[in-house]
């Protein structure tokens, strides 16, 4: 059986699936599909805390699907930018991770994980499937995975108003 290591950018997949198809993310059909005939070895969400009781809900939700659940507090700064990036902390999950499984799926649209799946690919010899929103994800992401699988309809939930 192929073992697999989900890591999902849950700020990523939020907005390029909000903006992209006006719908949110549908982690249970994700799961089930990335999971599919997989052992799975490891599965990560990253989000921003923003102490709100909707959230933990949803992190709730994550937890009960099978995910661990990493929080990185939202921080607001002085000149109204905010900060909230996983990347540094999912980069370093995924090298941990990687060596330990057949298949990586990452769920982000984000360019700046091109180098990262190249380099697991070539130094781990595994399988990398890149989840994203098709015209919201970077084409240097697409061109580095195994394979690309588009966020669309199967897997999207419409936004209740």
């Amino acid at each position: 059986m192929e073992k697999v290591a989900i890591f999902v950018d849950v700020q990523n997949i939020y907005y390029t699936t909000k903006q992209g198809s006006r719908a949110h993310f549908d982690y249970n059909e994700f799961w089930s599909r990335a999971t599919k005939g997989r052992q799975v070895v490891t599965a990560i969400a990253y989000a921003i805390d923003r102490h709100d009781e909707k959230q933990r809900q949803f992190q709730n939700i994550l937890r009960g699907i099978g995910f661990e659940v990493k929080l990185k507090p939202y921080i607001q700064r002085s000149d109204g930018s905010a900060k909230g990036d996983w990347d540094v902390g999912i980069t370093l999950d995924v090298v941990e991770h990687a060596k330990s499984a057949d298949v990586v799926v990452l769920a982000s649209g984000d360019g700046d994980f091109d180098l990262l799946v190249s380099k697991i690919r070539t130094d781990y010899g595994v399988s990398v499937e890149v989840y994203g929103v098709q015209q919201l994800t970077a084409t240097s992401l697409i061109n580095a995975a195994s394979k690309f699988v588009a966020i669309e309809e199967g897997l999207l939930l419409k936004i209740s108003r």
